[in-house]
């Protein structure tokens, strides 16, 4: 008999996640982290638990209800780490005028069943606060919720729970050979010492890592079809009082968030670009920079520059290649690819 039931490459929020399902379904299960839990891309998050207004205008409606129901269950869940937070969205009629964008919201806001959140509300930027810290000629502006989470400490307490449920969790460990027969076998390998485990289930969620993990460790033929996209973020001295987040549409049809963060700062974020490379190893350009600066000097009265940014960060989404142009049009969904190659007919 195999060790475990099932072994998972990977401790972002993904491997996480299916580690305490899996547990909690009296699964024998392993999760194996090469670095840290949440080291990669799961803590260079804009740090929301949203639906994806933007996905809308894509037709991925599917993908935005499934995100909205999942936004209402984590606030359930865990309060302590998931926190509401409005979004004040400024109108601007060279970009999307106020009928196109009220549709979209109220889509929006129906799509998910949201019963604890409150709705959509138009707001006066002349009398409003959220209309002091923007530029005096935005009159109208609508306002909705999702939530902001603490993205690393969300993936700790998936683990937590998982390993409570009975799973073995080993990070700062390498698989350094994966072997297959009429189970997974693979080599673990920690500050120098190695062990040998079986599985009868291999899942890679090794994020922007899963096709070095497919190519050269699980040895599978082609190239798997994953795109990288990097999203940078930046952090200045804040630049408004109150407690909601701004969405900010652009010329280039993206879409910049505004967040209070840590009190004291304004967190900016995000770009989408191909990324080429070592995912370790991601940091923003100074175009990127450039970019995130230009985006909320458009709205905002106070003008900001790349040398008032006090902090940036970066990570690696991998997603799956749908053939899409652009980074920010390639889909956001799931793509589940089950391997049964070993299976014989007796076991199906």
């Amino acid at each position: 008999m195999a060790d475990f039931d099932i072994a998972i490459i990977g401790g972002g929020i993904n491997g996480a996640g299916i580690a305490r399902d899996a547990a909690g379904r009296g699964l024998r299960v392993l999760l194996v982290e090469q670095n840290d839990l949440a080291g990669g891309t799961s803590s260079a998050s804009t740090k929301l638990i949203h639906g994806g207004l933007r996905y809308l205008e894509h037709g991925a409606f599917g993908l935005v209800r499934k995100a909205l129901i999942e936004r209402e269950v984590l606030l359930q869940i865990a309060p302590h780490i998931v926190r509401p937070m409005r979004f004040v969205l400024p109108v601007d009629p060279a970009l999307r005028s106020a009928r196109v964008l009220q549709v979209g919201l109220w889509i929006y806001d129906h799509l998910g069943g949201r019963k604890i959140l409150p709705p959509t509300s138009k707001l006066d930027l002349t009398q409003d606060a959220a209309g002091k810290a923007l530029r005096p000629d935005l009159h109208v502006a609508f306002e909705y919720s999702d939530c902001w989470v603490d993205d690393a400490r969300l993936v700790v307490l998936n683990v937590l729970d998982a390993a409570e449920r009975g799973a073995t969790i080993r990070t700062r460990t390498h698989i350094s050979r994966i072997e297959r027969s009429d189970v997974w076998r693979f080599m673990l390998d920690s500050e120098g010492r190695r062990a040998a485990m079986t599985t009868r289930i291999l899942i890679n969620a090794a994020g922007p890592w899963i096709g070095q993990v497919a190519e050269h460790l699980l040895r599978l033929p082609g190239h798997p079809p994953v795109r990288l996209i990097k999203g940078s973020h930046i952090v200045v001295k804040k630049l408004f009082e109150h407690d909601r987040g701004y969405i900010f549409q652009n010329s280039d049809r993206r879409i910049v968030f505004a967040l209070p963060f840590e009190r004291e700062f304004t967190l900016v974020g995000t770009t989408d670009l191909e990324f080429t490379g070592e995912p370790s190893a991601v940091s923003p350009t100074a175009d990127e920079i450039g970019y995130l600066c230009g985006a909320v000097n458009g709205y905002f009265r106070a003008q900001i520059t790349p040398k008032q940014v006090v902090g940036v960060f970066a990570g690696v989404r991998a997603l799956y290649d749908d053939g899409s142009g652009k980074p920010e049009d390639v889909t956001r969904d799931y793509h589940l690819t089950l391997d049964e190659r070993s299976r014989t007919a007796s076991d199906r």
